[in-house]
């Protein structure tokens, strides 16, 4: 998994309509990454979405290079009924500058996503205000931000920050379980499976595994919680994840 790189693009401001959904059960996972292949078998049904281009924003949210659709097939997993959308930050390379990653953010909290799945992140910390303002913007409007807080030793923005659900990977764990604490900052941390949804005749070693997908299993599993209760999750959304994830193991039925 590689993260923000320097010298890419700004993007522009615009606006994409996605699907409604009214009955107040229905929980919407925005998955900020390469785009969703919506044809996948373990990927279903996609509510719409949005790419993040140098122009501004487009309707091209298809995924080229393949890791969005493995994210979101963990998420549709252990979340079948959840509405997901796409936005795209990713085309031919997984890199995005912070002012694109900003923009999706706020993309997917004007566009009424109750979660923000973000299998990505990055080392460079002059970014820490503006990804701390837009993961802010995100709590007051009640949307969940779920996002890779360390690996290998090294931690990342915004999975570090203190309002956003912060994931580690642990190898041990079994897909369908989630382990949640508190850290130093009282922030939620959790612990997840990294590798993907299982893909028959492909042994897991020659799948794409990591910290991407530990975050797509947390966000499955708070997607899973959250069904019928997003009412519960807008009121108080980071007391929510707390509530769901924190020495309570998920186990989805």
């Amino acid at each position: 998994m590689r993260f923000d790189r320097p010298g890419a693009h700004e993007v522009g401001v615009g606006g994409h309509e996605v699907r409604p959904y009214g009955n107040g059960r229905v929980v919407r996972v925005a998955v900020i990454d390469s785009g969703i292949h919506p044809m996948h078998p373990h990927v279903g049904e996609v509510s719409g979405g949005v790419a993040i281009t140098r122009e501004g924003e487009d309707d091209d949210w298809s995924d080229r290079l393949g890791h969005g659709t493995a994210v979101a097939a963990a998420i549709r997993e252990k979340a079948p009924d959840a509405a997901i959308v796409a936005v795209k930050v990713f085309d031919r390379t997984l890199s995005v500058s912070v002012h694109a990653l900003v923009r999706a953010i706020d993309w997917a909290v004007d566009h009424e996503c109750h979660l923000i799945n973000m299998s990505l992140g990055t080392t460079r910390l002059e970014h820490a205000a503006r990804l701390h303002a837009a993961a802010e913007r995100a709590a007051a409007a009640g949307v969940v931000l779920v996002a890779a807080r360390d690996d290998a030793g090294q931690q990342f923005l915004p999975g570090s920050l203190p309002c956003v659900v912060g994931v580690t990977v642990d190898w041990h764990m079994p897909r369908d379980v989630v382990r949640g604490w508190r850290g130093r900052t009282g922030q939620v941390v959790c612990a997840a499976s990294g590798y993907p949804r299982e893909i028959p005749g492909v042994p897991p070693g020659r799948n794409l595994t990591g910290v991407s997908f530990a975050v797509a299993n947390a966000t499955g599993h708070l997607a899973h919680a959250a069904a019928g209760n997003v009412t519960r999750l807008s009121a108080d959304p980071y007391a929510f994840a707390a509530d769901v994830l924190i020495d309570k193991p998920l186990v989805p039925a």
